[in-house]
């Protein structure tokens, strides 16, 4: 089960509308397969998700560092030396999403060895999890509209809305806007993707005490540290750490440091070895998670649901996993479907997915 090779291949897929919010915007899914061959035979595979805006990654910046450092560091490694992985790709500094995706490329070797299921080897709790959908930014008749079309045609019951826009009534009016039409039986919760300052977060979220919100997420900047300490010691709603915590010792200084109390688990940015390290730490500091979504694909969604399932704490909220439907296509040979709310586990060894050649050969970009 050594590793022979690697491939970082970029693909590009557009989105049915660009998706919008405090960070930016994406019009075209620029994301780069990677594959990991091992001697056996066993090709192991992930998606990593540049976001130049919130981790300086880029399309062109992931295939660079995994084919001048991380490759020729991991080769002649067998998958199971995942200790020894990370010590090879540790010593690079950031560059989160290239690292996650190698490592989740080595589980799905390992499961597909082994002929048993990543989530299994996980921790097996569930085989399914409830979805969240992002709204992001558009009228309020159209953030409405996207809501209502989710919860009849998926089931979907559980909604984050992405706000952080000046000023702030134009945010606080769509929340309200998507309470009165879905009700109070559906879970509405906030994502600010850092926009707002302290005094602004708190003044939105006073506005919207009557709302039933459920968490906030990433109001202010990590920077804004005595600002994030009040917002969080304000508020009775629960502040999600997102952005902020890349690896534990920040999830640490974050928790401790009382500007959040709770943690979004993104595997496109921390794999599977590193999620599960995030998820251990929190359930000793007595933290909730939440499995969050880096705009992924049907690649990168299946490793959200396959990690979040695995795990009681993990499964235990809505896991973000129906961005993969803004995408025009994808890669799998079988597509994702989501049903009563809910999204299954892949059944089959590793991530229980297979790569149609013929998609990916007309949507990589590097030929």
């Amino acid at each position: 089960m050594k590793i022979v090779a690697v491939e970082a291949i970029p693909f590009a897929v557009p989105y049915r509308k660009p998706l919008r919010f405090a960070s930016g915007e994406v019009h075209t899914a620029e994301h780069v397969l990677v594959r990991v061959h091992t001697g056996d035979g066993i090709v192991g595979v992930a998606e990593a998700p540049p976001r130049p805006y919130t981790y300086g990654e880029t399309q062109t910046s992931i295939r660079a560092v995994i084919d001048t450092l991380f490759a020729p560091g991991i080769i002649g490694l067998s998958v199971f030396e995942r200790e020894r992985i990370h010590a090879v790709l540790d010593r690079t500094v950031a560059n989160p999403t290239a690292k996650a995706a190698l490592d989740m490329a080595c589980w799905d070797a390992i499961g597909r060895a082994l002929g048993t299921g990543v989530s299994e080897l996980l921790g097996g709790w569930t085989d399914r999890m409830r979805v969240s959908h992002m709204v992001g930014f558009a009228p309020d008749d159209v953030m409405v509209a996207e809501a209502l079309r989710m919860r009849d045609e998926h089931g979907v019951r559980t909604f984050k809305v992405k706000v952080g826009r000046r000023p702030v009534s134009l945010d606080t009016g769509a929340c309200r806007a998507l309470r009165t039409a879905l009700g109070d039986d559906v879970e509405l919760y906030v994502d600010g993707n850092r926009g707002w300052t302290a005094s602004e977060a708190t003044r939105a979220l006073d506005e919207m005490a009557d709302l039933g919100l459920t968490l906030s997420e990433e109001l202010v900047p990590a920077d804004q540290v005595l600002g994030r300490r009040r917002l969080t010691a304000h508020t009775r709603v629960p502040t999600v750490a997102d952005e902020s915590v890349t690896r534990p010792g920040e999830v640490t200084r974050e928790l401790l440091d009382g500007a959040a109390t709770m943690i979004s688990i993104k595997t496109a940015r921390t794999g599977f070895t590193g999620s599960q390290r995030v998820l251990h730490l929190c359930e000793g500091l007595g933290a909730e998670v939440v499995m969050g979504n880096q705009i992924d694909g049907q690649i990168g969604t299946v490793c959200t649901v396959a990690f979040g399932a695995a795990h009681r704490s993990s499964s235990a909220r809505a896991g973000e996993l129906s961005n993969y439907l803004d995408m025009v296509d994808d890669l799998l040979t079988e597509p994702l479907r989501i049903t009563g709310g809910e999204l299954c586990v892949p059944t089959g060894p590793g991530l229980g997915i297979e790569i149609d050649p013929d998609k990916l050969a007309r949507y990589r970009t590097d030929l």
